[in-house]
Protein backbone atom coordinates (compact mmCIF):
# COMPACT_ATOMS: atom_id res chain seq x y z
CA UNK A 1 0.00 0.00 0.00
CA UNK A 2 1.31 3.37 -1.05
CA UNK A 3 0.28 6.86 0.58
CA UNK A 4 0.93 10.13 -1.79
CA UNK A 5 1.37 12.91 0.89
CA UNK A 6 0.17 15.82 -1.29
CA UNK A 7 -3.31 13.69 -1.91
CA UNK A 8 -4.32 13.03 1.92
CA UNK A 9 -6.93 15.35 2.15
CA UNK A 10 -8.61 14.82 -1.22
CA UNK A 11 -12.24 13.44 -1.06
CA UNK A 12 -11.58 10.97 -3.57
CA UNK A 13 -10.15 8.87 -1.25
CA UNK A 14 -12.83 5.69 0.30
CA UNK A 15 -12.76 3.07 1.23
CA UNK A 16 -12.73 -0.31 -0.93
CA UNK A 17 -16.67 -1.57 -0.24
CA UNK A 18 -18.39 1.96 -1.03
CA UNK A 19 -15.74 2.06 -4.20
CA UNK A 20 -16.23 -1.19 -5.35
CA UNK A 21 -20.49 -0.88 -4.77
CA UNK A 22 -20.31 2.18 -7.11
CA UNK A 23 -17.86 0.65 -9.58
CA UNK A 24 -19.97 -2.27 -10.62
CA UNK A 25 -23.61 -1.58 -9.29
CA UNK A 26 -23.75 2.36 -8.79
CA UNK A 27 -25.12 4.48 -11.85
CA UNK A 28 -23.42 3.72 -15.70
CA UNK A 29 -21.34 0.86 -13.01
CA UNK A 30 -20.05 -2.34 -14.65
CA UNK A 31 -22.78 -4.83 -13.97
CA UNK A 32 -25.40 -2.49 -14.36
CA UNK A 33 -24.11 -1.80 -18.19
CA UNK A 34 -22.29 -5.67 -18.51
CA UNK A 35 -23.72 -9.01 -18.72
CA UNK A 36 -21.10 -10.97 -16.66
CA UNK A 37 -20.68 -13.66 -19.94
CA UNK A 38 -18.79 -11.76 -21.70
CA UNK A 39 -15.91 -11.25 -19.44
CA UNK A 40 -15.65 -14.32 -17.77
CA UNK A 41 -16.51 -17.94 -17.99
CA UNK A 42 -18.42 -19.43 -14.84
CA UNK A 43 -19.27 -23.38 -14.26
CA UNK A 44 -22.96 -22.13 -16.14
CA UNK A 45 -21.01 -21.73 -19.30
CA UNK A 46 -18.81 -24.67 -19.01
CA UNK A 47 -21.13 -27.19 -19.37
CA UNK A 48 -24.50 -27.83 -19.56
CA UNK A 49 -24.12 -30.25 -17.12
CA UNK A 50 -23.73 -27.64 -14.37
CA UNK A 51 -27.16 -26.77 -14.97
CA UNK A 52 -28.29 -30.57 -15.06
CA UNK A 53 -26.87 -31.13 -11.51
CA UNK A 54 -28.58 -28.17 -10.35
CA UNK A 55 -31.64 -29.54 -11.73
CA UNK A 56 -31.08 -32.70 -10.07
CA UNK A 57 -30.54 -31.25 -6.46
CA UNK A 58 -34.10 -29.22 -7.29
CA UNK A 59 -35.93 -32.66 -7.87
CA UNK A 60 -33.92 -33.95 -4.54
CA UNK A 61 -35.49 -30.48 -2.52
CA UNK A 62 -39.10 -30.76 -4.52
CA UNK A 63 -39.21 -34.87 -2.91
CA UNK A 64 -38.10 -33.58 0.47
CA UNK A 65 -40.91 -30.70 0.61
CA UNK A 66 -43.49 -33.10 -0.17
CA UNK A 67 -43.53 -31.51 -4.15
CA UNK A 68 -45.47 -28.23 -3.41
CA UNK A 69 -47.76 -27.07 -5.78
CA UNK A 70 -45.31 -24.02 -6.24
CA UNK A 71 -41.48 -24.70 -6.39
CA UNK A 72 -39.24 -21.72 -6.17
CA UNK A 73 -35.68 -21.88 -8.11
CA UNK A 74 -34.47 -18.77 -7.04
CA UNK A 75 -31.07 -17.90 -9.12
CA UNK A 76 -29.30 -15.18 -7.34
CA UNK A 77 -26.44 -13.19 -9.35
CA UNK A 78 -28.57 -14.61 -12.61
CA UNK A 79 -26.41 -13.06 -15.01
CA UNK A 80 -28.41 -13.15 -18.58
CA UNK A 81 -30.26 -16.14 -16.74
CA UNK A 82 -28.41 -19.14 -18.36
CA UNK A 83 -28.49 -21.56 -15.25
CA UNK A 84 -32.41 -20.87 -15.09
CA UNK A 85 -32.51 -21.58 -18.82
CA UNK A 86 -30.48 -24.58 -18.69
CA UNK A 87 -32.75 -26.26 -15.33
CA UNK A 88 -35.74 -25.38 -16.19
CA UNK A 89 -34.87 -27.78 -19.65
CA UNK A 90 -33.75 -30.08 -17.74
CA UNK A 91 -36.03 -30.57 -15.55
CA UNK A 92 -38.73 -33.89 -15.94
CA UNK A 93 -41.90 -32.15 -17.43
CA UNK A 94 -43.89 -33.03 -13.84
CA UNK A 95 -41.59 -30.99 -11.68
CA UNK A 96 -41.00 -28.29 -14.22
CA UNK A 97 -44.96 -27.39 -14.13
CA UNK A 98 -44.80 -26.48 -10.94
CA UNK A 99 -41.22 -24.71 -10.90
CA UNK A 100 -41.51 -20.57 -10.29
CA UNK A 101 -38.11 -19.05 -11.71
CA UNK A 102 -36.80 -16.21 -10.04
CA UNK A 103 -33.66 -14.72 -11.49
CA UNK A 104 -32.11 -11.91 -8.85
CA UNK A 105 -30.03 -9.31 -11.08
CA UNK A 106 -29.48 -5.46 -10.80
CA UNK A 107 -29.45 -4.97 -14.50
CA UNK A 108 -32.20 -4.87 -16.68
CA UNK A 109 -34.00 -8.18 -17.84
CA UNK A 110 -32.30 -9.24 -21.11
CA UNK A 111 -34.51 -9.53 -24.38
CA UNK A 112 -35.73 -13.19 -25.20
CA UNK A 113 -35.58 -14.32 -21.82
CA UNK A 114 -38.04 -17.64 -20.98
CA UNK A 115 -41.33 -15.63 -20.56
CA UNK A 116 -41.84 -17.76 -17.03
CA UNK A 117 -38.38 -16.46 -15.54
CA UNK A 118 -39.50 -13.50 -13.20
CA UNK A 119 -36.80 -10.76 -13.40
CA UNK A 120 -36.05 -8.73 -9.79
CA UNK A 121 -33.78 -7.64 -7.97
CA UNK A 122 -33.93 -9.12 -4.22
CA UNK A 123 -34.78 -12.75 -3.65
CA UNK A 124 -38.40 -13.05 -3.00
CA UNK A 125 -39.54 -13.75 0.41
CA UNK A 126 -41.68 -16.63 1.74
CA UNK A 127 -41.26 -19.26 -0.82
CA UNK A 128 -40.42 -22.76 -0.58
CA UNK A 129 -37.61 -24.93 -2.81
CA UNK A 130 -33.82 -23.92 -4.44
CA UNK A 131 -32.10 -21.08 -3.86
CA UNK A 132 -29.21 -21.15 -5.88
CA UNK A 133 -25.74 -18.37 -6.08
CA UNK A 134 -23.44 -19.02 -8.11
CA UNK A 135 -20.08 -16.90 -8.21
CA UNK A 136 -21.97 -14.28 -6.29
CA UNK A 137 -20.81 -13.56 -3.30
CA UNK A 138 -17.56 -12.93 -4.89
CA UNK A 139 -18.72 -9.24 -5.94
CA UNK A 140 -20.66 -8.38 -2.61
CA UNK A 141 -18.32 -5.42 -1.93
CA UNK A 142 -16.38 -5.90 1.06
CA UNK A 143 -13.59 -3.30 2.76
CA UNK A 144 -10.34 -4.42 2.99
CA UNK A 145 -7.90 -4.42 5.69
CA UNK A 146 -4.29 -4.17 6.24
CA UNK A 147 -1.68 -4.01 9.25
CA UNK A 148 0.42 -0.95 9.84
CA UNK A 149 4.24 -1.81 10.80
CA UNK A 150 3.06 -2.09 14.16
CA UNK A 151 0.72 -4.88 13.42
CA UNK A 152 -2.41 -3.12 13.98
CA UNK A 153 -5.39 -3.39 11.09
CA UNK A 154 -6.76 -0.52 9.67
CA UNK A 155 -8.80 0.06 6.89
CA UNK A 156 -7.05 0.32 3.62
CA UNK A 157 -8.39 3.66 1.48
CA UNK A 158 -8.66 3.44 -2.43
CA UNK A 159 -8.90 6.61 -4.97
CA UNK A 160 -11.25 5.14 -7.52
CA UNK A 161 -9.67 7.20 -10.51
CA UNK A 162 -6.78 4.98 -10.92
CA UNK A 163 -6.77 2.36 -8.16
CA UNK A 164 -3.98 3.76 -5.75
CA UNK A 165 -4.24 2.93 -1.98
CA UNK A 166 -2.99 4.49 1.49
CA UNK A 167 -3.83 3.72 5.08
CA UNK A 168 -6.86 4.43 6.25
CA UNK A 169 -7.95 4.73 9.99
CA UNK A 170 -8.89 2.15 12.60
CA UNK A 171 -11.30 -0.50 12.47
CA UNK A 172 -14.87 -0.83 14.07
CA UNK A 173 -15.65 -3.18 16.67
CA UNK A 174 -17.71 -5.39 14.28
CA UNK A 175 -14.92 -5.62 11.50
CA UNK A 176 -12.48 -5.78 14.04
CA UNK A 177 -14.22 -8.58 15.91
CA UNK A 178 -14.94 -10.68 12.69
CA UNK A 179 -11.53 -10.46 11.60
CA UNK A 180 -10.46 -12.18 15.03
CA UNK A 181 -12.68 -14.97 14.79
CA UNK A 182 -12.41 -15.50 11.16
CA UNK A 183 -9.06 -14.09 9.83
CA UNK A 184 -6.64 -13.32 12.37
CA UNK A 185 -4.21 -10.82 10.97
CA UNK A 186 -3.29 -8.60 13.58
CA UNK A 187 0.54 -8.75 14.83
CA UNK A 188 1.89 -9.48 11.10
CA UNK A 189 2.72 -6.06 9.67
CA UNK A 190 1.43 -5.93 5.86
CA UNK A 191 -0.88 -8.40 5.62
CA UNK A 192 -4.22 -8.00 4.26
CA UNK A 193 -7.50 -9.60 4.56
CA UNK A 194 -11.15 -8.78 3.01
CA UNK A 195 -13.33 -8.49 5.45
CA UNK A 196 -16.27 -11.00 4.44
CA UNK A 197 -19.11 -9.28 7.42
CA UNK A 198 -21.14 -7.76 4.72
CA UNK A 199 -21.02 -11.48 2.67
CA UNK A 200 -22.19 -13.04 5.57
CA UNK A 201 -24.75 -10.61 6.17
CA UNK A 202 -25.94 -10.58 2.46
CA UNK A 203 -25.31 -14.84 2.36
CA UNK A 204 -27.94 -14.89 5.87
CA UNK A 205 -30.69 -12.45 3.93
CA UNK A 206 -31.03 -14.20 1.02
CA UNK A 207 -31.34 -18.20 2.88
CA UNK A 208 -33.31 -16.35 5.09
CA UNK A 209 -35.76 -15.49 2.28
CA UNK A 210 -36.70 -19.51 1.94
CA UNK A 211 -39.66 -20.32 3.99
CA UNK A 212 -38.12 -23.95 3.58
CA UNK A 213 -36.26 -25.61 1.19
CA UNK A 214 -32.07 -25.41 0.42
CA UNK A 215 -29.72 -22.55 -0.20
CA UNK A 216 -26.95 -23.18 -1.72
CA UNK A 217 -23.73 -20.73 -2.79
CA UNK A 218 -20.80 -21.68 -4.63
CA UNK A 219 -17.84 -19.72 -5.44
CA UNK A 220 -14.30 -19.20 -5.05
CA UNK A 221 -13.28 -19.25 -1.35
CA UNK A 222 -11.02 -20.61 1.06
CA UNK A 223 -11.25 -21.53 5.13
CA UNK A 224 -9.92 -19.94 7.80
CA UNK A 225 -7.13 -22.73 8.26
CA UNK A 226 -5.49 -21.51 4.95
CA UNK A 227 -6.50 -17.97 4.35
CA UNK A 228 -4.09 -15.74 1.73
CA UNK A 229 -2.06 -13.75 3.43
CA UNK A 230 -1.93 -10.62 1.30
CA UNK A 231 -5.74 -11.34 -0.16
CA UNK A 232 -6.94 -12.08 -3.21
CA UNK A 233 -8.76 -8.69 -4.52
CA UNK A 234 -8.12 -8.28 -8.45
CA UNK A 235 -10.13 -7.49 -11.37
CA UNK A 236 -11.54 -8.99 -14.92
CA UNK A 237 -12.21 -7.77 -18.13
CA UNK A 238 -12.41 -9.38 -21.55
CA UNK A 239 -11.61 -12.95 -20.08
CA UNK A 240 -8.68 -11.34 -18.51
CA UNK A 241 -7.04 -10.30 -15.30
CA UNK A 242 -6.48 -7.01 -14.91
CA UNK A 243 -5.46 -4.31 -12.24
CA UNK A 244 -8.60 -4.02 -9.67
CA UNK A 245 -9.01 -0.06 -10.19
CA UNK A 246 -12.70 0.69 -8.78
CA UNK A 247 -13.29 3.16 -11.72
CA UNK A 248 -16.51 1.40 -13.23
CA UNK A 249 -14.01 -0.42 -16.22
CA UNK A 250 -13.92 -3.97 -14.99
CA UNK A 251 -15.47 -6.58 -12.56
CA UNK A 252 -13.47 -6.41 -9.05
CA UNK A 253 -13.81 -9.50 -7.23
CA UNK A 254 -12.02 -11.35 -4.14
CA UNK A 255 -12.69 -15.00 -2.92
CA UNK A 256 -14.90 -15.94 0.09
CA UNK A 257 -14.57 -16.60 3.52
CA UNK A 258 -17.08 -19.33 2.96
CA UNK A 259 -16.69 -21.09 5.96
CA UNK A 260 -17.47 -17.87 7.95
CA UNK A 261 -20.80 -17.00 5.83
CA UNK A 262 -21.83 -20.74 6.81
CA UNK A 263 -21.13 -19.92 10.35
CA UNK A 264 -18.68 -22.68 10.14
CA UNK A 265 -20.98 -25.36 8.40
CA UNK A 266 -18.57 -27.96 6.53
CA UNK A 267 -17.97 -26.77 3.10
CA UNK A 268 -17.91 -28.87 -0.12
CA UNK A 269 -16.02 -28.96 -3.24
CA UNK A 270 -17.50 -28.29 -6.56
CA UNK A 271 -15.96 -31.79 -7.56
CA UNK A 272 -17.60 -33.90 -4.56
CA UNK A 273 -20.82 -32.10 -5.05
CA UNK A 274 -21.30 -32.50 -8.79
CA UNK A 275 -20.33 -36.12 -8.39
CA UNK A 276 -23.83 -36.41 -5.39
CA UNK A 277 -25.57 -34.85 -7.99
CA UNK A 278 -24.24 -37.56 -11.06
CA UNK A 279 -21.49 -35.64 -12.85
CA UNK A 280 -18.16 -37.69 -13.25
CA UNK A 281 -15.93 -37.39 -15.94
CA UNK A 282 -14.99 -40.96 -16.22
CA UNK A 283 -15.21 -42.05 -19.87
CA UNK A 284 -17.54 -44.42 -21.70
CA UNK A 285 -15.98 -47.73 -22.00
CA UNK A 286 -14.50 -48.30 -25.56
CA UNK A 287 -16.86 -51.20 -26.74
CA UNK A 288 -19.85 -48.21 -26.73
CA UNK A 289 -17.19 -47.21 -30.10
CA UNK A 290 -17.73 -50.22 -32.19
CA UNK A 291 -21.51 -50.64 -31.43
CA UNK A 292 -22.90 -47.03 -31.37
CA UNK A 293 -20.15 -44.85 -32.51
CA UNK A 294 -21.91 -41.62 -32.15
CA UNK A 295 -23.61 -42.42 -28.72
CA UNK A 296 -19.74 -43.29 -27.84
CA UNK A 297 -18.74 -39.78 -29.16
CA UNK A 298 -21.53 -37.79 -27.34
CA UNK A 299 -20.60 -39.71 -24.06
CA UNK A 300 -17.08 -39.04 -24.41
CA UNK A 301 -17.19 -35.45 -25.38
CA UNK A 302 -19.89 -35.04 -21.96
CA UNK A 303 -17.14 -36.64 -20.13
CA UNK A 304 -14.67 -33.99 -21.10
CA UNK A 305 -17.26 -31.21 -19.91
CA UNK A 306 -17.62 -33.03 -16.58
CA UNK A 307 -13.99 -33.70 -15.94
CA UNK A 308 -13.49 -29.47 -16.51
CA UNK A 309 -16.30 -29.27 -14.20
CA UNK A 310 -15.00 -31.75 -11.28
CA UNK A 311 -11.13 -31.05 -11.99
CA UNK A 312 -9.69 -30.45 -8.42
CA UNK A 313 -7.07 -28.08 -10.37
CA UNK A 314 -9.84 -25.67 -11.72
CA UNK A 315 -13.53 -25.34 -11.33
CA UNK A 316 -13.79 -29.02 -9.13
CA UNK A 317 -12.06 -26.52 -6.39
CA UNK A 318 -14.71 -24.13 -5.96
CA UNK A 319 -16.57 -24.51 -2.53
CA UNK A 320 -20.16 -25.46 -2.01
CA UNK A 321 -22.21 -23.96 0.95
CA UNK A 322 -25.33 -25.68 1.46
CA UNK A 323 -27.69 -24.15 4.09
CA UNK A 324 -30.91 -25.92 4.74
CA UNK A 325 -34.08 -23.75 5.71
CA UNK A 326 -35.89 -26.48 8.08
CA UNK A 327 -35.34 -30.02 8.79
CA UNK A 328 -37.19 -31.97 5.34
CA UNK A 329 -33.81 -30.59 3.41
CA UNK A 330 -31.06 -31.45 5.79
CA UNK A 331 -28.01 -33.71 4.16
CA UNK A 332 -29.40 -33.53 0.77
CA UNK A 333 -25.73 -33.23 -0.44
CA UNK A 334 -23.11 -35.03 1.20
CA UNK A 335 -21.52 -33.56 4.56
Amino acid sequence: MTEDDGDRESPAWTGWRDATERALYGPGGFFVRERPAAHFRTSVHASPLFARAVAELLVRVDTALGRPDALALVDVGAGSGELLTGVLDALPDGTAARVVPYAVERSARPAGLDARVRWTGTPPRGVRGLLFANEWLDNVPVDIAETDGSGEPRYVLVRPSDGRERPGGPLSAGDAAWLRRWWPIEGAPGARAEIGLPRDAAWAAAAGCLDAGLAVAVDYAHERAARPPYGTLTGFRDGREVPPVPDGSCDLTSHVALDAAGGGAPLLTQRAALRALGVSGARPPLALASTDPRGYLRALAAAGEAAELTDPGGLGAFRWLATPVGDACRGLLPA
